[in-house]
């Protein structure tokens, strides 16, 4: 299959995913999604494939979701719901979504793809992380960062709630609650230190650090990889990590209800994204 949004490349035991909209740095539109799917479901069925790696071209990893008309928010049809209608373009989850406000519920359904995939899949941040693009990241295996990156979450201040609770399974409690409440970033290397980070490296050897850890890790044998994957995996569903990031979709929900994001998503409509961000 051909691409639009990213660009597929395999060299040996690795696929590489690269999100490529750099003049939108990397924003998450419905296509780019779709396309990041499909491309991790193509690189889980090539048995020469031992690990996937995700990054992005441009100044950026990846911005967020598309605010600017690239998401189901956007999509107006009273006859039909943009979670369940093809012209949204969205990923099949294998789910549906009645209403607008099950945005974070989509979300969650459709990065359990990458927790359920046989192969470990590697995000590679470079500058910004945000918003959307950590919760891309998170359901990663691996996240190896640059020293100068910068993770955040912005639209806690006024949007909604995080779409995905992550924060809580990967950062301190504190560290979590300051993540998910005040929407500031956090350095590469603050974010290696906390645990969220894998590594945390400097830009220009970024690069081939990444590759070096995916190649020697995709020396080991698919089946073991499936295994220790699973296994690990498995320990976390047992700890109550499904229910936990369900749950946290359904706070995000009636988060999106409160006077003020109705405030903000009126100004959205009306004045458009830069208007609604001032």
């Amino acid at each position: 299959m051909s691409y639009e949004n990213i660009m597929y490349q395999t060299d040996g035991r690795l696929a590489f995913i690269t999100l490529n909209r750099p003049e939108k740095l990397n924003a998450l539109s419905n296509e780019l999604r779709g396309e990041v799917f499909h491309a991790l479901k193509e690189a889980e069925a090539d048995r020469a494939i031992g690990a996937i790696i995700i990054r992005g071209a441009g100044r950026a990893f990846c911005a967020g979701y598309d605010l600017g008309g690239g998401t189901a928010s956007h999509y107006e049809n009273e006859d039909h719901s943009p979670y369940v209608h093809p012209q949204s373009k969205l990923p099949d989850t294998n789910t549906t979504h009645p209403a607008h406000y099950d945005w974070s519920r989509h979300v969650l359904m459709a990065n359990w793809t990458i927790w359920e995939l046989a192969k470990p899949v590697i995000a590679q941040i470079h500058s910004y992380c945000l918003a959307g693009g950590t919760e891309l990241a998170s359901f990663c295996d691996f996240r190896i960062v640059s020293d100068d990156a910068q993770i955040g979450y912005p639209p806690v201040r006024a949007m909604g709630s995080m779409d995905i609770m992550w924060a809580p399974w990967h950062l301190p409690m504190t560290k979590a609650r300051e993540f998910a409440y005040v929407g500031d970033s956090f350095s590469g290397a603050d974010m290696a230190e906390m645990g969220w980070a894998t590594y945390s490296v400097p830009s220009d050897q970024l690069d081939e650090f990444t590759e070096q850890f995916a190649r020697r890790m995709a020396n080991i044998d698919n089946d073991m990889l499936m295994y220790s994957k699973r296994s690990v995996n498995r320990q976390y569903e047992a700890m109550g990590i499904r229910n936990g990031l369900m749950s946290g979709t359904d706070v995000e929900a009636m988060s999106k209800h409160r006077p003020a994001a109705e405030d903000w998503n009126s100004r959205l409509r009306e004045q458009g994204l830069k208007a609604a961000l001032e």
